[in-house]
């Protein structure tokens, strides 16, 4: 929907990063074939597109998305994949679900659909914890980094912002995190020189999604 996505992307490419486009494969995408495609002649897989499926069933996925947006992001899905491109899907399992369960329904779909996607490799697909921000979760320590084994740089906020014009507002406001772009406590200023210091996770998310889910926005 950024009317400049593609020289940005360009612009990462040329200088030999990798780079880890977010999308929901519908209509956005399909507006720029023409140039992905290129772009993938010219740099294969430093370029990877990671799709959002919530589910891997219809009911579900579309009960977050909306009607008539399954069908949409599995056939831009599918279009990825038969092309050729670095590909991998973002999804989530139930609260009733465990990761094999919800593995084994994703390697379902991809097999019916015939999407090529490793459905045991996390890297390809990635799947999240359910957010409920009202939900009690432990709260985060010093001492928990140690007990659970966790590395902090892995936390994506301990290296990476975002930066997001919110509606209404004059300039870009740096933030902390994907998931946390409105909460007051993760806007950290107008440039990334303000925004370089020292995060605290004080909300639910950060233990149920970051900490103990292990999950990550980033590649």
């Amino acid at each position: 929907m950024n009317k400049d996505i593609v020289p940005i992307l360009e612009s990462c490419l040329e200088r030999g990063f990798d780079v880890l486009v977010l999308s929901n494969a519908m209509r956005p995408m399909r507006r720029h074939e023409d140039v992905l495609l290129d772009l993938l002649q010219r740099y294969g897989a430093k370029l990877t597109v990671r799709v959002s499926l919530d589910h891997y069933s219809r009911e579900i996925h579309e009960a977050e998305r909306g009607r008539d947006t399954w069908d949409k992001a599995i056939d831009g899905l599918k279009w990825l994949s038969d092309q050729g491109f670095s590909i991998a899907v973002a999804g989530r399992h139930l609260a009733h679900e465990d990761d094999a369960e919800a593995r084994r329904g994703y390697a379902q779909l991809f097999a019916r659909e015939g999407i090529a996607i490793d459905p045991a490799d996390p890297a390809r697909l990635v799947l999240f914890p359910e957010m409920d921000a009202t939900a009690d979760v432990p709260e985060i320590t010093t001492a928990c980094w140690g007990i659970l084994n966790v590395d902090p740089a892995s936390v994506m906020c301990s290296n990476s912002r975002m930066v997001v014009k919110h509606k209404g507002d004059d300039a870009p406001t740096v933030v902390a995190c994907t998931l946390l772009p409105h909460g007051e406590d993760f806007q950290m200023g107008r440039t990334l020189k303000e925004a370089s210091r020292t995060v605290s996770l004080n909300h639910p998310h950060c233990a149920r999604f970051c900490v103990l889910g292990g999950a990550s926005c980033s590649g």
